[in-house]
């Protein structure tokens, strides 16, 4: 249960139900926290982190973006989130890490440079009653009327709270029109990316995703396409053109919760072969790395020790 999961909070662990801010702190009235979330998976030898390293990374370069200050260096925090995982005794679930403001503050701008931090480990099937992503039966898209924020209005690369209300309307949008999840264009109407997942498609046994520019830095996108040059898998990034969507064999959605989803359906047009046949390699050999069986992928999961 939740109320007995503790939190890192500035050096110190914490009650869950003492993890609190101020509802007038400026990254709650403002949407100016920062995030990571991460996925911790089970294995032989017991639970790891999947690329720590490059989450701390991007949590360091977000801040940056955004001309914030952490309190912690990227090794202090990988330190903190393996601490926090293990202190949980979390097996199987994710962890969320918050940068933050926690000052009352009506002012647009921030009150100070220095963030507060947080670290969240929690287990979906025991915290929140289980998270579940049917891989088998594939999702279902709708290509939204919103579009994805532009890189000249904001920095899209920073993992920042306020930001994410532009995938928040895409998948409402999708949601209100019957389907599951939301594809966005951006500002020039070519492919960019899910309400908060990359997007992947696959024509003539070749894969495709968005060039980044104007989405997201993911680190499961990143992680996919290491994993498809490996497997010889050619992949490209580029700028895509919608019609893509009603030409590709096969379209996937990927990120933290679940590395390969399939799509079944993307407006009134139904894919015929669900998973098919590269969205299932993909997503085998994600699971041979998670668990800890492809030696070749070793630096991308950290043991809790």
């Amino acid at each position: 249960m939740l109320k007995d999961r503790v939190v890192y909070m500035n050096g110190e662990f914490v009650a869950w139900d003492k993890a609190n801010v101020h509802m007038m702190s400026h990254s709650f009235s403002r949407g100016s926290a920062i995030f990571e979330v991460i996925s911790v998976h089970k294995t032989d030898k017991g639970p790891v982190i999947f690329r720590l390293d490059e989450h701390a990374e991007r949590l360091s370069a977000s801040a940056e973006l955004l001309e914030m200050d952490l309190p912690l260096s990227r090794e202090e925090l990988q330190k903190a989130t393996i601490a926090t995982v293990k202190r949980n005794g979390i097996q199987e679930g994710f962890v969320k890490i918050m940068g933050f403001y926690p000052q009352v503050a009506f002012e647009i701008l921030p009150p100070q440079r220095g963030l507060d931090l947080a670290i969240f480990a929690i287990d979906p099937a025991q915290d929140l009653g289980s998270l579940h992503f049917a891989f088998e039966k594939g999702t279902t898209l709708a290509v939204s009327k919103w579009r994805k924020l532009d890189p000249q209005t904001i920095p899209i690369e920073a993992k920042v709270a306020g930001n994410y209300m532009n995938g928040i309307m895409a998948r409402q949008d999708a949601r209100k029109r019957g389907f599951e999840n939301a594809i966005m264009l951006d500002t020039q109407g070519f492919i960019a990316e899910g309400g908060t997942e990359s997007v992947f498609l696959v024509k003539d046994g070749r894969l495709f995703t968005p060039a980044t520019g104007t989405v997201l830095k993911s680190i499961t996108r990143k992680s996919i396409l290491e994993l498809a040059k490996v497997l010889g898998i050619e992949a490209f990034e580029k700028r895509l053109a919608p019609q893509l969507c009603w030409e590709a064999e096969e379209i996937f959605l990927s990120g933290t919760p679940i590395k390969v989803l399939p799509v079944r359906k993307v407006e009134e047009r139904e894919l015929k072969e669900v998973p098919g046949p590269v969205s299932r390699k993909l997503s085998a050999a994600m699971q041979q790395i998670e668990t800890g069986k492809d030696e070749r992928f070793r630096q991308w999961i950290f043991p809790v020790k």
